[in-house]
């Protein structure tokens, strides 16, 4: 099942991507599954447009904001089932401004923990991420070069610090 975040960021990747989380009965209910006929393959997902009581799925009844570290939001944001008639969640004009600040609350958190990048470093990598954008843009074969030099630096310099 392929997971469907729906925020992210460069300084922590995928280890504190945001979505939307659903809940319904007071918990995240499993995922929903597509039936696509016969097959060995069923696609399912957990993205919170999902949840919309159709096709025997079950109908969120609030939201929340959830990270891909297991956090999970404290504030429950009701979903007006009235107001949103029978469309589709997806069609629907479904306010997530509440799930995102809790989760851009939840990253301040992470950053004020995190260890401190030295200030010429942070400058060093926002002038590499900044050199390797014009470079797609002008060589489009060099940039992934360049990443891919970048990705085994990050592995060696991780070597030399578990020693």
């Amino acid at each position: 099942m392929l997971v469907e975040w729906d925020w992210w960021t460069v300084d922590f990747g995928d280890a504190h991507a945001g979505a939307v989380g659903v809940l319904v009965g007071g918990s995240e209910p499993g995922p929903v599954y597509f039936d696509v006929g016969s097959g060995s393959d069923v696609p399912s997902t957990r993205r919170w447009s999902a949840y919309d009581g159709r096709a025997r799925r079950p109908r969120a009844e609030a939201l929340r904001a959830v990270c891909a570290c297991g956090w999970r939001g404290a504030a429950e944001y009701p979903l007006d089932w009235a107001t949103g008639g029978d469309r589709p969640l997806y069609e629907a004009d479904v306010d997530l401004t509440g799930p995102l600040a809790d989760w851009t609350a939840r990253l301040s958190v992470v950053r004020d923990r995190a260890v401190p990048l030295p200030e010429p470093l942070t400058a060093l990598l926002f002038e590499i991420a900044e050199r390797l954008n014009v470079t797609a843009a002008d060589a489009p074969l060099a940039a992934p070069r360049a990443a891919g030099v970048l990705e085994r630096s990050r592995w060696r310099a991780g070597a030399v610090w578990q020693t």
